[in-house]
């Protein structure tokens, strides 16, 4: 067994996909799933492909373990979460390997995100912005806590907007598609 360890933001989940479906072609199949942490174990190369989804509800919620159930009775093997992160690993010989069957469905995943990061980017703002107003009262603690916010922010936001313009070009392809 292998273990690495990589960070991903929310906005980079094809970016991940594409990592471990490089390390699966490599010979390295994702076996389990941390923060931070991938556990791999030889295979032959390209004899999994992987996938990951967010899941709108938690996974303790019967939904979402729904859902699971449904995924592996594809063939599929669920590897683990992170967050409401779920991984999922096939065996190429059985097929292709898809978990969004359409735009639409790949929509509201983007959608989903959208509702968690932009929440978050304006609460960054929102404490930014107090921590840099009280830094005449508490002092320089205030004021790096404060920028450090903002930047937070910014980065959030510039994700949201990649999501964002992913989102539109999905949109703009599935229109052409229906018309």
């Amino acid at each position: 067994m292998k273990t690495m360890h990589k960070w991903f933001w929310a906005w980079e989940f094809e970016e991940e996909e594409q990592w471990l479906a490089a390390l699966a072609e490599q010979g390295l199949a994702l076996k389990a799933v941390g923060f931070c942490r991938y556990d791999f174990e030889e295979c032959a190369p390209g004899e999994y492909a992987v996938r990951l989804q967010r899941l709108a509800k938690p996974v303790r919620k019967p939904e979402s373990q729904e859902y699971i159930t449904f995924v592996e009775e594809t063939g599929a093997e669920y590897i683990g979460t992170v967050n409401q992160w779920v991984y999922f690993r096939k065996r190429t010989e059985e097929g292709p390997f898809e978990l969004f069957s359409d735009a639409a469905s790949r929509i509201r995943q983007l959608d989903g995100l959208l509702c968690f990061l932009l929440p978050l980017a304006v609460l960054n703002l929102f404490i930014g912005l107090q921590n840099l107003v009280m830094y005449h009262t508490v002092g320089l603690s205030a004021n790096l806590i404060g920028i450090l916010n903002l930047a937070l922010c910014g980065l959030i936001s510039c994700g949201a907007a990649r999501l964002w313009n992913r989102r539109k070009r999905l949109k703009q392809e599935n229109e052409l598609f229906e018309n």
